[in-house]
């Protein structure tokens, strides 16, 4: 399959971008493994005809928005984010009309009629930079009310948050924490920023999934205790094959990010099939918020 599925990307100019939250075999396949910034900055620079996303629906739709030119396949047509799907463009519209002079920053885990009525995007990752970037005092922040709350530790703006969040994350406890630290004393806890503040609160430190790769590969530390979703357990292995790490909870498991395989991918490349399209007129308006974000740095 890994022979049949490269012999047809190289007949078809495509390339594989893989979330850190998909499969191993997946991951294995994959050109190029990111969290969202990087798969976004990926998308942007592609010289391919086609570009297969291994992730969620937003992950793609995002990838067509920035590459209009190209085919982007979803091998997972069903993959969606529920969290993505907890605000919708007509409820922001609401928003901006009860707050006028409010900016509004919109995870990139939106849809994209939501980016296309966002000012900018964010991820994880830039969060804090983006919304510190804005000369607006008010900021309306969607959909992650965790994210938001993290954000608003770093700045003195005034945050609105939506009250989405990533079931994930939002589902990790203290009681994890603490559970985690008494079977690994030694082991630094890492988590990410869409986990809830009481949870933020007891890790030794804050990430993006790449974001916890790096740090773990460059730390002195031998042991750490990995608060996200556990497919990024594989990466770390592959990457940082000298340290230890353990998922702090064994349920972090997004079912959505699972459902690419390397049969979805083979079928996807072999008949250019599912494609995700974005109108025009919403592709125009997301892909400033999403180029004013990249601009970001």
């Amino acid at each position: 399959m890994r022979k049949e599925i490269n012999s047809l990307k190289e007949q078809k100019n495509a390339i594989i971008l893989a979330h850190n939250y998909q499969v191993a075999e997946v991951q294995d396949i994959a050109d190029f493994t990111g969290d969202s910034l990087e798969l976004a900055r990926k998308a942007a620079t592609l010289d391919n005809d086609v570009i297969v996303f291994c992730g969620v629906d937003f992950m793609a739709e995002t990838a067509a928005i920035l590459s209009p030119d190209k085919a982007v396949l979803l091998p997972a047509a069903e993959a969606n984010c529920p969290m993505a799907d907890m605000i919708s463009a007509g409820e922001l519209r609401v928003l901006k009309e009860r707050f006028p002079d409010a900016a509004v920053v919109c995870y990139v885990n939106t849809t994209a009629e939501v980016k296309a009525e966002s000012d900018i995007c964010c991820t994880s990752s830039n969060a804090v930079k983006v919304v510190e970037s804005l000369d607006e005092d008010r900021i309306i922040f969607v959909p992650d009310k965790n994210l938001g709350s993290y954000v608003s530790r770093f700045s003195d703006k005034e945050i609105l948050p939506w009250e989405g969040f990533c079931f994930v994350h939002d589902r990790i406890t203290p009681q994890d924490v603490k559970e985690a630290r008494n079977l690994h004393p030694e082991a630094e806890v890492l988590v990410h920023p869409e986990c809830r503040a009481e949870v933020i609160d007891l890790a030794d430190g804050v990430y993006s999934t790449s974001g916890m790769i790096r740090h773990v590969c460059s730390s002195p530390g031998k042991e750490f205790i990995i608060g996200t979703e556990i497919g990024i357990l594989h990466r770390m292995k592959k990457e940082c094959p000298q340290k230890t790490c353990y998922p702090l909870s064994s349920q972090a498991i997004c079912t959505n990010m699972k459902k690419t395989d390397l049969n979805k991918v083979y079928n996807s490349l072999k008949d250019l099939t599912p494609q995700v399209v974005v109108p025009e007129e919403i592709a125009d308006r997301a892909r400033k918020a999403i180029i004013r974000m990249l601009e970001v740095r």
